[in-house]
């Protein structure tokens, strides 16, 4: 489990990148992308930062083009957060608000399907 100070951190690092997304001049890396969540390890090494994208079929592009970038988003999060050590940042996709939907979508169909099956009470009387 993570440290509140590697908390801290985490945050500080997905705003930070959040800020920088909106600077990168890479075509692949446009539309409605978001950092959802960051995963330092302990040592600060390595940073996992988890990107949703909106446009599923464009995900790929997105990712490749935040590898390409890594390094220029590296440099500019060392200079702006002042650690000992920049973490390396690795990019994966995050499908966690799709999930997320589709839960609540279940869940809707659930509520209607007890809600056609419930008797009405207060309407025979």
């Amino acid at each position: 489990m993570p440290s509140n100070r590697i908390n801290r951190i985490n945050d500080e690092i997905q705003r930070e990148l959040a800020a920088q997304l909106r600077s990168l001049k890479d075509p692949r890396v446009s539309g409605m992308v978001s950092i959802t969540r960051v995963d330092a390890t302990n040592d600060l090494r390595y940073a996992r930062v988890y990107v949703s994208v909106l446009d599923k079929e464009r995900e790929k592009d997105v990712l490749k083009g935040l590898k390409s970038a890594s390094g220029f988003l590296r440099r500019e999060l060392g200079r702006a957060l002042q650690l000992r050590y920049t973490p390396e940042l690795q990019f994966a996709g995050d499908d966690s608000i799709q999930h997320g939907a589709h839960i609540l979508e279940l869940l809707r169909r659930e509520e209607e399907k007890d809600a056609a099956r419930a008797p009405r009470t207060g309407e025979e009387e």
